[in-house]
């Protein structure tokens, strides 16, 4: 899985220098347009769960209307800007190369590590869930810490190994994951149409919480319920035809996952009301069974576990590619860019990723959601931006898919994200205080640039510099033709 040299590979995700002894990687493409939907839904969604805290601090009302408007101002934008620069640089490590070429250097390797310090606390998140529910069959997983690391662990690791196989199993197990996580919502739905006595968006706020209030509570929930459109771009080296599907994809993906969120939670609430059921992490059982019985509560914790795996599998995929993507941009070590003889993966970016993920399972880490989703919306700042300035320097440059309207949408496109962002970090000051609101994610985000002039030099003595070729549309080391082309765009 590996060229040399001046050799070559034509639907490679890398092209090969021609200064002999740069060893290039590429991973085969495999996905096509069904895993690229099972991918993406597990990646931004998982189905309702975590949504709950919506509805329980914002008020049913406001609950619902957060739910539908969302998607509009949040989602749509970030899919059309996601769907333009992924088609126009169809390249493993996604946007790490849109941000290279729009911005450089710097900004690129800022943008990618936010994402990925975001991702990690996100990663681990995911089997401490498993964890919580499937401690409703097995309360010895609360009962004992060690316990519940070691089932904690277990799913990291038969994860990352089902990761090491390859991008097209942890598609095919998505779709599934899918189907099985999809059911029970549609038997609470179908079953709960024939009960329903509430009105579902009473109260529009709770008692004493004014709508700015109950907006600013539930903004941050929900965006972080609708966030991750662009994390599939890191592996589009291992789709079939990215310029194809990934646009599709998304445009299947987004009405399916406002709907699958919207409808039962409309429906439930107007089984069970606002006020009767307490509106948080685990509601959509309680609720489940009061719907349909106890059968279809069970059903329902079944299935949020199992949403649980396909998240962690889903993001485990795009997370490992960001390491594996830097190390072959020269600011790693080598090492991390070995691909498995068989399945072509980035096997060590993968084991590493886990056994980060098996540490920080032992940590309680709820509270840094807020924390990861002021990280996030910086990074999809600069992926804004890297739309604009390419449109600005590459007018040119071919783009299977364009954002429509031209700069009118490009700019409308651009400013609904940023004002669902200044209005979430607002709320959130105002509710937890500057420090924890935005100084612990400031501290986050230094990070960044701190780590790029720290491994610059590693960088340097490599004597790597990957850019997008826009004849070719793969990747070419350009320090191998022109040195000095390393430190193009640098600061």
């Amino acid at each position: 899985m590996a060229a040399v040299g001046e050799s070559s590979a034509r639907g490679t995700e890398g092209q090969s220098a021609a200064r002999p002894g740069i060893e290039v990687k590429y991973v085969v493409r495999k996905l096509a347009l069904g895993g690229i939907i099972g991918i993406i839904f597990f990646s931004v969604s998982g189905g309702p769960y975590g949504l709950e805290d919506t509805i329980g601090e914002a008020g049913a009302g406001m609950g619902l209307l957060l739910i539908l408007i969302t998607p509009i101002i949040w989602s749509l934008p970030t899919a059309l800007m996601v769907a333009e620069l992924a088609t126009a640089i169809p390249v493993e490590g996604g946007y790490y190369y849109w941000g290279k070429t729009a911005l450089g250097p710097f900004w690129a390797f800022s943008l990618t590590w936010w994402v990925w310090i975001a991702g990690i606390v996100d990663l681990a998140l995911y089997p401490v869930l498993f964890v919580a529910y499937a401690s409703y069959f097995f309360p010895v997983l609360q009962e004992s810490a060690l316990v519940g690391w070691l089932v904690a662990v277990t799913l990291v690791w038969v994860f990352a190994y089902v990761n090491i196989r390859g991008s097209t199993l942890v598609g095919d197990s998505s779709k599934l994951f899918l189907v099985i996580v999809l059911l029970p919502f549609v038997l609470v739905t179908i079953i709960g149409l024939f009960k329903m006595k509430f009105n579902a968006f009473a109260p529009f706020t709770f008692k004493g919480v004014g709508v700015p209030t109950a907006f600013g509570a539930g903004l941050f929930v929900v965006m972080w319920n609708y966030m991750g459109w662009d994390g599939l771009s890191t592996v589009m080296g291992e789709i079939d035809d990215p310029r194809r599907d990934y646009p599709r994809a998304l445009a299947i993906t987004l009405p399916v996952i406002t709907l699958i969120y919207f409808i039962p939670t409309f429906v439930c609430l107007s089984v069970v009301g606002a006020t009767d059921v307490q509106w948080t992490a685990g509601a959509y059982n309680v609720v489940a069974a009061k719907v349909g019985g106890p059968w279809l509560g069970t059903l329902m914790t079944i299935t949020a576990m199992i949403s649980a795996i396909g998240l962690y599998s889903a993001w485990l995929l795009q997370y490992s590619r960001i390491p594996f993507a830097l190390a072959r941009d020269g600011f790693f070590p080598p090492r991390l860019t070995r691909l498995h003889p068989r399945f072509g993966t980035p096997t060590l970016a993968i084991i590493i990723q886990a056994a980060i993920c098996s540490v920080l399972v032992l940590s309680a880490f709820g509270s840094l959601v807020a924390i990861d989703v002021t990280i996030y919306a910086c990074a999809l700042v600069l992926e804004f931006a890297s739309l604009i300035v390419l449109r600005i320097k590459r007018p040119d440059m071919v783009r299977p898919f364009k954002v429509p309207g031209g700069w009118v949408g490009v700019g409308l496109m651009t400013l609904f994200p940023l004002l669902v962002i200044a209005v979430a970090v607002y709320f959130q000051v105002l509710d937890v205080g500057a420090v924890q609101g935005i100084g612990w994610a400031a501290i986050g985000l230094a990070t960044g640039p701190g780590m790029y002039y720290l491994l610059r030099r590693w960088k340097r003595r490599r004597g790597i510099d990957y850019v997008f070729d826009f004849e070719s549309c793969e990747l070419r080391n350009a320090w191998a033709e022109e040195p000095q082309a390393a430190e193009e765009g640098s600061p």
